[in-house]
């Protein structure tokens, strides 16, 4: 009896030492804080870096918040609540016009067009944007890059937003849709997945994508302040290599597979309809390829701001973009 108890103790130790050698061995996570503007299927390379171990890969522990606003979301980059935003271009360009004594710098770019869908009460068969004239219209947010991208395009089909439509745009964006499925407007502007899913349910029918028709802009992207890249350019490296990963993930698997592994962050929602959605995206090409943030890329997004009246000026690409950790993780 006293020879089994000794061999258990003697098993336990060595169980415990191995745990202890396995845990000494193991590096330990660097913890790099992130703040989302909101948490949209538009994101998807951000969840699968996560879900797929491509920040761990990388010696990388992301903790992500979701923080509703672009306003809100640069306070807290500013005030160092957060170490990377994740947050239109067109913020970094309001801050520094500003003033802000800790530069901002887009490193990173994760989707490349709109997002967001024109969707008519009606179906339409032969959709046409004339169709838009003398109707009411629920618009996004003034000075957001949604309503930005989308007078934009209205302007490019040759309807001036303010005189050739009853243009609504005092709703608060969380209650866009819900203003529509109630019954006011004819037509709006609305991000996935609540598009597909009112054409689902047969609130409304998407006709047209502003995605398509505004061209490529940096729309979303990580930015950081300059003194975060200045003392910790190795892990900016490592989080833009994990971005990397992802993307070209997202690109050579399946919207089916994309979706299973991103569904863990929108638990609500079916993993057919994220699907739906990832597809939808991945055909226009709007979650970006690679993370670099090009120079035409910037001035088109300028032209947007200048097209709505909303840049407070033009801001030269090399002062707000730095496409140094980009460039060496495509090598």
């Amino acid at each position: 009896m006293k020879r089994l108890v000794r061999s258990s103790f003697l098993v336990a130790i060595a169980f415990m030492t191995l745990l202890v050698l396995a845990s000494c061995g193991k590096e330990e996570l660097q913890e790099v804080k992130v703040g989302e503007v909101t948490r949209s299927i538009f994101y998807a390379p951000q969840y699968v870096a996560i879900e797929k171990g491509f920040f761990e890969e990388e010696g990388l522990k992301v903790d992500l918040k979701t923080i509703a606003g672009g306003d809100k979301t640069m306070t807290a980059l500013l005030s160092g609540g957060i170490d990377v935003a994740l947050v239109g271009s067109e913020t970094s360009i309001y801050v520094t016009a500003q003033g802000a004594n800790d530069p901002i710098k887009n490193f990173a770019q994760l989707t490349q067009t709109d997002g967001t869908f024109l969707v008519a009460r009606e179906q339409i068969d032969d959709f046409s944007w004339e169709m838009l004239k003398g109707t009411t219209f629920l618009g996004q947010r003034k000075g957001g890059m949604p309503q930005m991208a989308g007078e934009f395009v209205l302007k490019k089909h040759g309807i001036d937003p303010h005189n050739d439509l009853n243009l609504i745009q005092n709703i608060e964006f969380a209650n866009i849709s819900t203003a529509f499925a109630s019954g006011t407007g004819d037509y709006v502007q609305l991000f996935e997945p609540t598009a597909s899913v009112f054409e689902a349910e047969g609130v409304g029918h998407i006709v047209a994508s502003f995605g398509t028709e505004s061209g490529h802009l940096p729309y979303t992207t990580f930015m950081t302040k300059a003194s975060f890249i200045e003392s910790d350019a190795e892990t900016v490296e490592k989080f833009t290599r994990a971005i990397k990963k992802a993307q070209d993930w997202v690109y050579a698997n399946s919207a089916e597979d994309v979706a299973k592994a991103i569904q863990p962050f929108f638990e609500d929602t079916e993993v057919e309809l994220i699907a739906t959605v990832v597809d939808r995206y991945k055909q226009q090409e709007s979650f970006a390829k690679d993370p670099i943030l090009d120079e035409e890329e910037w001035n088109n997004l300028q032209d947007v701001m200048e097209e709505a009246g909303e840049l407070p000026k033009r801001m030269d690409y090399n002062e707000l973009v730095d496409t140094s950790f980009a460039e060496k993780v495509m090598k």
